[in-house]
């Protein structure tokens, strides 16, 4: 803590290397994106989903490999709870109803270990997969126009779109690295997203806030310094609070088991990328917008003083 609390790191100095690296990473994930999009999980596009358990536990490139030979060489298995219980996940097929799906796939399981039984069968319908995804976007999207709503009344509208920026710059990183390895992105990911939106914020919040104060007691300072006296006092919170949320989240993805890698992973992305912004891209665009001290001076009320000489 105090190794950080006297640092003095000219981060607005390095601002235009780290709009760079923005837009490179930016660009990235938006052509991963258009091009290879998203590998959407059952929750989104539909489909069955099987839970079977076995008299003893099994590893999952054994189920994986009776699987493909069944046919079935898209579907997807996890352990779940147990290394006994295993979840499958099998894409829509037109031509074959969810009950017939699943009474092959558990055959076919059967015939390498007859001790296997089936847990619970569940089907999504392409239109519920639908639905969840809009329903999905429109909550980003309510969620990002909540958000410059209250910082435009907390601080100023210049504050309010570098921290909006800040949350897009985030979110589509984050969702442009699930694309470009094509990670599964299921529910527990969009739940994700939402999180790593409301933990940027609440960073950014931290450095404006001290932004704020420090814009009206530095009088003699020109705006990229005050932001840059004002991030260096924050980085010690910044970083420790990183750090510590990271190793939960590590530890999540270590030993969490498969069924959390994904939510683990996304708010490990989302993180480390919500660091990074809310020290550079929020104050960033702030200062780009033309952020200065009479913009966030207090504002003075005219008073009449009662004429007291006769």
């Amino acid at each position: 803590m105090q190794i950080f609390s006297e640092t003095n790191v000219d981060f607005m100095g390095r601002r235009r290397l780290a709009l760079v690296f923005s837009v490179v990473l930016l660009v990235l994930a938006v052509a991963s994106l258009v091009m290879r999009g998203l590998s959407f999980g059952i929750d989104f596009t539909g489909g069955t989903l099987l839970e079977v358990s076995y008299p003893e536990a099994v590893e999952l490139a054994k189920a994986r490999s009776t699987l493909e030979k069944a046919g079935f060489g898209d579907a997807q298995a996890q352990h779940y709870g147990s290394a006994r219980d295993v979840l499958i996940r099998i894409a829509p097929r037109a031509e074959e109803s969810s009950a017939k799906l699943s009474t092959e796939v558990l055959k076919a399981l059967q015939q390498v270990d007859p001790g296997v039984e089936m847990r619970r069968v569940e089907f999504v319908g392409p239109q519920v997969g639908e639905e969840l995804t809009e329903k999905g976007g429109l909550a980003m999207l309510y969620a990002l126009i909540g958000i410059l709503i209250y910082v435009s009344l907390r601080f100023e509208y210049r504050f309010a779109l570098g921290a909006v920026v800040a949350l897009v710059h985030d979110v589509t990183i984050t969702l442009g690295f699930f694309s470009l390895f094509q990670f599964e992105f299921d529910l527990t990911v969009l739940a994700a997203l939402l999180a790593v939106i409301g933990y940027s914020l609440n960073d950014t919040i931290v450095v404006f806030d001290r932004i704020r104060e420090n814009f009206r007691k530095l009088r003699k300072g020109t705006p990229p310094e005050v932001i840059n006296v004002s991030i260096n006092q924050t980085l010690s919170r910044t970083i420790m609070t990183s750090l510590t949320t990271l190793l939960v989240l590590v530890a999540l993805f270590v030993f969490g088991g498969e069924i959390i890698h994904a939510f683990a992973l996304a708010l490990i992305v989302g993180i480390v990328i919500g660091t990074y912004s809310s020290i550079y891209v929020a104050s960033t665009v702030a200062l780009a917008l033309g952020v200065s001290k009479q913009d966030l001076l207090p504002v003075q009320k005219e008073t009449r003083e009662a004429d007291t000489n006769p």
